[in-house]
């Protein structure tokens, strides 16, 4: 089986070697791939200094997020794809944990990010392991070819995609995959302009959910 780490990339230059630290000593058999915005020249400086493959996506918001992980999955081949971001801590045995949750049917697992609730129970995730066959046959709840719906402006877009896959019994959960996740609510990281933004972009996705959930409940 093979592995990419899609990264969307929207400032935040100074993550890319730690999180590229953790991918490597955790899952050195994965590759890593970020997905950038053609303006973003720290970020792509950082990226090449670092020796990591990056393409840009040219598009505006909402979707940015989104769009820039279905870039990634049609740029790439592995069979399975890790939804990342640049704010994460990957342990190790994080990919074999996960992996060994897919069986007949599945083609999405859910990591654990040690500060999310629901996550932490299991009935939700923010960071996903998916199967490039689900994203080929199955795709959003709109059709195939693609990862991610492209309507939000990040957040709950996740619980679209979560809930699509439990939809089609296609998602488990691994406990002991741990993609750690550093943001602020947790006292994991300092808060900064994107984050600062989160609460309107949370108002704004969840009237977008409300509306979409019907499709897949």
């Amino acid at each position: 089986m093979t592995v990419v780490v899609l990264v969307p990339m929207l400032t935040r230059p100074h993550r890319v070697v730690p999180l590229l630290e953790s991918i490597r000593s955790s899952c050195p058999e994965a590759r890593t791939l970020f997905v950038c915005s053609p303006d973003d020249t720290a970020v792509h400086e950082a990226v090449d200094a670092a020796g990591e493959e990056r393409i840009s996506v040219l598009g505006p918001f909402p979707g940015d997020y989104a769009r820039k992980i279905n870039a990634g999955y049609r740029h790439t081949t592995e069979d399975h794809l890790f939804l990342g971001a640049d704010d994460l801590l990957f342990h190790p045995g994080w990919y074999e944990a996960a992996i060994a949750q897919l069986a007949d049917g599945i083609g999405v697992v859910g990591t654990n990010d040690l500060g999310n609730q629901r996550v932490i129970a299991g009935d939700h995730a923010t960071h996903s392991l998916v199967t490039r066959d689900y994203c080929d046959r199955f795709g959003t709840i709109d059709g195939p070819g693609a990862v991610l719906t492209e309507v939000y402006p990040h957040e709950f877009v996740d619980d679209e995609f979560v809930g699509t896959a439990k939809h089609r019994n296609a998602w488990a959960f691994a406990f002991d995959s741990h993609v750690e996740h550093l943001h602020p609510s947790w006292g994991k990281a300092p808060m900064d302009p994107m984050y600062a933004q989160q609460t309107s972009r949370m108002n704004a996705g969840r009237r977008i959910y409300r509306r979409r959930q019907p499709l897949w409940t």
